[in-house]
C-alpha cells in the first residue's frame, strides 16, 4: 500500500469515527441540506453549547465540516459540509485489473447474467464461464434480461478452462462453483440457484441480486 493509498485510508478512518456518534451524524444529515448557524444546530439538537462545541470541532478535525462568518452579522457564523466531505466514505477504486471473469457451475443463468450487466456498469471487459456448462443457456435468464431491456448478445455456455487468463479478476456467482474452484482466489457471490425453483420471481430476485453486487463493484475497479 502506497503512502497516498494509506493517507487516503486514513482520512475515512477519522470520517467514520467522526460520524459513529449519533449528534455528530445528525449534524452532518442537516448539513447536506443547508448551512447552519451553531445556534440553529442546538435547537435542533437540543444539546448544551459546550457539547456542540466539541461536536463541531471533531466534524472539522475530520474534514466534514467548515465554518465562515455571517456576512450580516460578523458575530455570527455558519457551519457548512465541507467540500468533497462524504467522498471517500465507501472504499474507492483498489483493484487495478484487466477483465472480469464471472463463474457459475453450468454458465446459464447468473454468470451470463453477470456479463452482460457488467457490459452495462463499466467498460472493463468481462466474460463468464462455467465448471460443468450447460448445452444453452436457461429461458428464464433470457427473459428477465429482456424485461429489464439487458442484450445477452448470441451466448454460449462455455467451460472454464477454455475462458479463463491470466490476470482475471474472478467473481464466482455460485457456491458449488466457489466451493469446487477453492484456490483460485477472487471474490464470491452467494447467488441462490434461479433454476432451483426455475420461475419468473427466482430469476428477478437473481437478476436483482446480481445487479445490486455490480452496482457496488463497478467503482471499485479500474482497468489495469
Amino acid at each position: 500500500m502506497d503512502i497516498e493509498r494509506i493517507d487516503g485510508f486514513r482520512a475515512r478512518v477519522a470520517k467514520h469515527a467522526a460520524l459513529a456518534d449519533p449528534a455528530r451524524l445528525r449534524i452532518i444529515d442537516l448539513l447536506t441540506l443547508g448551512d447552519y448557524s451553531p445556534t440553529e444546530l442546538q435547537a435542533e439538537l437540543g444539546i448544551a453549547s459546550n457539547l456542540l462545541s466539541h461536536h463541531l470541532r471533531t466534524l472539522e478535525g475530520a474534514g466534514l465540516a467548515v465554518r465562515h462568518r455571517s456576512e450580516a452579522d460578523r458575530r455570527r457564523s455558519y457551519v457548512r459540509l465541507a467540500a468533497g466531505a462524504l467522498e471517500g466514505l465507501a472504499p474507492g477504486r483498489e483493484h487495478a485489473v484487466r477483465r472480469v471473469l464471472f463463474i457459475c457451475t453450468r454458465n446459464s443463468a447468473r454468470s451470463q447474467l453477470a456479463t452482460a450487466l457488467w457490459r452495462r456498469a463499466s467498460e472493463i471487459p468481462s466474460a463468464s464461464a462455467g465448471t460443468h456448462p450447460a448445452e444453452r443457456v436457461a429461458s428464464g435468464a433470457i427473459e428477465v434480461a429482456q424485461r429489464h431491456g439487458l442484450n445477452l448478445g448470441q451466448p454460449t455456455p462455455r467451460r472454464l478452462a477454455e475462458v479463463a487468463a491470466e490476470g482475471d479478476f474472478i467473481v464466482t456467482v455460485c457456491d458449488n462453483a466457489h466451493e469446487e474452484l477453492t484456490d483460485l482466489g477472487g471474490i464470491h457471490w452467494s447467488v441462490p440457484d434461479p433454476l432451483r425453483p426455475n420461475t419468473p420471481e427466482a430469476f428477478e430476485d437473481a437478476f436483482e441480486d446480481i445487479s445490486r453486487r455490480i452496482h457496488d463493484l463497478a467503482p471499485r475497479l479500474h482497468a489495469a
